[in-house]
């Protein structure tokens, strides 16, 4: 029997890929309600053996959500799976470190030794379920790579490497005061007029990869009957402290943080500030 997770993922009919994961699990329990914890299981195998062998994100995307969502609400409390069991210290710290495929490797390995269990398989929805941003995240950081202007970013050791410099008048305080003159950069915000207003690569891991092709316009923003012109919606201000670090703020988030490392400085998965 064909598997319905990679037939919804792989086929180009719309009546097939368009579905609910529900309706897909339904469909391997061959007329009954739902497949079966092992049906679901086997499924689950066939699929992660497909994500390790294909080459297409968006495949590799759906995938692991879909792996997400089968280990998380299928499996978990699926019945007579045991809701008590261990899990290995080794896959929690990959983990943590964000070492998801290994993490995965280790979880499944403990899952064909020991046998199912609702907390190996709470670890393996875990896995996925930040892979599949993972996977993202690195695609995102491919295609800045890419681009001629920006590989020096990548390619910095030392702060004397930076091609940035602080411009001289950032460096001088009026007389009687204690703080550096502040930069102030307001910046249009991207528009897509493609389909949806702000959609991109994001569209991947949804069921129409074809909406990550999009037409983007720069553009001022205003609130209709508020104000009475447009502007930049992003504001971005920069000013020398005395301590090094470069410290990032975000007013929206309310969150600050400490880069002490050139390594974290362009690390865009490593927090919502990176990014």
């Amino acid at each position: 029997m064909p598997n319905p997770l990679i037939e919804a993922i792989t086929s180009d009919e719309p009546a097939r890929r368009n579905c609910a994961l529900g309706e897909l699990v339904g469909r391997m329990g061959e007329g009954r309600a739902k497949g079966s914890v092992a049906q679901i299981a086997t499924a689950c195998e066939e699929l992660e053996t497909f994500r390790r062998r294909s080459d297409n994100l968006y495949e590799r995307v759906r995938a692991c959500m879909f792996l997400f969502a089968c280990y998380r609400f299928h499996l978990q409390e699926g019945r007579g799976v045991p809701r008590a069991g261990l899990v290995p210290f080794r896959g929690w710290e990959e983990l943590l470190d964000r070492r998801y495929e290994e993490a995965i490797a280790t979880f499944r390995h403990t899952l064909a030794q020991d046998g199912p269990s609702g907390p190996i398989y709470s670890a393996l929805a875990e896995c996925y379920h930040h892979l599949a941003f993972q996977t993202l995240t690195d695609q995102v950081r491919r295609s800045v790579r890419s681009s001629r202007g920006n590989q020096w970013m990548f390619r910095v050791g030392h702060v004397d490497d930076h091609s940035v410099r602080v411009r001289r008048e950032l460096l001088a305080r009026p007389p009687g005061v204690s703080l550096y003159p502040v930069l102030c950069e307001r910046t249009p915000v991207r528009l897509d007029l493609s389909h949806s207003g702000w959609s991109d690569i994001f569209f991947l891991g949804m069921d129409y990869p074809e909406g990550a092709r999009v037409l983007n316009l720069s553009v001022d923003l205003g609130v209709h009957g508020r104000d009475a012109e447009t502007r930049p919606p992003i504001e971005t201000r920069v000013r020398v402290v005395n301590e090094p670090v470069l410290r990032l703020t975000s007013v929206d988030l309310e969150t600050t943080k400490d880069v002490t490392d050139l390594r974290d400085l362009f690390n865009f998965g490593n927090d919502y500030l990176g990014l």
